[in-house]
């Protein structure tokens, strides 16, 4: 029986990289300079106090979905997951996103791909509402290569957002019983993209040429797997406007494992899922890969978003108060899960009861 596939072993080691985390504590040495006052440190990140606010500053990058931007030859929309991955992540902490800014290395500046790196990078920042504050364009050939000849590039963007004090979601105080609420992904987003190339595209040995039109999907292959990012920053912002979050989970890299930084900071709790609706993509992937042996279920929840781009747990009697919010900013989202009394992530999916590590 062949070997099932894993996000390890396409190029991701997510226990190495956790390993190498343990470096960041060393960062700590520098919170001592933070000039107005103690640095908060939460589940996903820190934030620091400036005069009466806290700001929240994260980078992030689209990884190697560059690689799928030059197999299309499509680059206008990848700018819009560059943003999205950044804000996404400073919204957890509560803060409303007021500027980016890019840095992008390129084989060559081409005149006509910065033009359309610039307009995701716009659009992305627009459905933000932050502005665009600078960046910075490196041509870095002997470093960067692509798949077609001078467009290969790198994307990063950061962000920096603000949050009063009152209004930080802390993570600490998660019971049993409270609820977790699922927002509506687009589907890949920017994460498992090394895993999925290899499964799908033949270019890097999967199964499917990029413009195949296949059963469930709307359109060409390459294009689903191209679609960007959600970004959540109005909706969630209204929520925390009107009601108290408990915990929010960009659910990204080791999608659900991500819960456990959540359960760090509320001792004693766990969480449980039991409503996933991966989009036809997710079926697709996995069916793909059961010639090379399959990726198990298990494999899945842990690396990719499931349907669910974005979650937050609040408490159960303000389920529905908040789930009318969100239905309000016309975004979907439903109830996914509870936080329990077992220190575990445990996940109700095809009828299986899985225990993810």
């Amino acid at each position: 029986m062949a070997k099932k596939l894993t996000y390890a072993e396409s190029g991701v080691d997510r226990e190495l990289r956790a390993k190498s985390k343990t470096a960041l504590k060393m960062l700590r040495r520098t919170y001592k300079f933070s000039v107005y006052g103690e640095v908060l440190q939460l589940p996903y990140g820190n934030v620091f106090p400036v005069s009466d606010r806290y700001l929240d500053l994260a980078i992030e990058g689209v990884g190697t979905k560059v690689l799928l931007a030059q197999l299309a030859g499509k680059h206008d929309t990848i700018g819009i997951d560059g943003v999205a991955m950044v804000v996404n992540d400073v919204i957890r902490s509560g803060a409303k996103p007021l500027a980016i800014v890019d840095n992008i290395h390129a084989q060559i500046s081409d005149p006509f791909l910065v033009e359309e790196w610039m307009k995701g990078i716009v659009e992305g920042a627009v459905e933000s509402q932050c502005i665009v504050a600078g960046g910075e364009i490196g041509d870095v050939a002997e470093i960067i290569k692509g798949l077609k000849e001078d467009k290969g590039f790198d994307m990063i963007v950061a962000c920096i957002g603000e949050v009063d004090k009152d209004n930080i979601i802390l993570g600490t105080d998660i019971e049993p019983e409270d609820v977790v609420i699922g927002i509506r992904s687009s589907g890949i987003h920017s994460n498992g993209i090394t895993l999925a190339r290899k499964v799908l595209f033949k270019k890097w040995g999967g199964k499917f040429d990029p413009y195949d039109v296949l059963e469930g999907l709307e359109k060409e292959l390459i294009y689903e797997a191209l679609e960007p990012t959600k970004i959540y920053v109005k909706p969630l912002q209204e929520v925390v406007r009107q009601h108290k979050i408990k915990g929010a989970v960009h659910i990204t890299g080791d999608a659900y494992l991500k819960f456990n930084r959540l359960m760090k900071f509320s001792e004693g709790v766990g969480f449980e899922f039991n409503n996933f609706k991966p989009q036809p993509i997710f079926g697709l992937l996995q069916k793909a890969a059961e010639a090379a042996g399959g990726i198990s279920d298990e494999e899945m929840l842990k690396t990719f978003n499931m349907g669910w781009g974005f979650a937050i747990v609040v408490d159960r009697q303000k389920q529905d108060d908040v789930l009318d919010v969100l239905d309000k900013n016309k975004v979907e989202a439903e109830p996914i899960g509870k936080a329990t009394s077992t220190e575990k992530i445990v996940a109700i999916y095809e009828g299986k009861r899985l225990v993810l590590k």
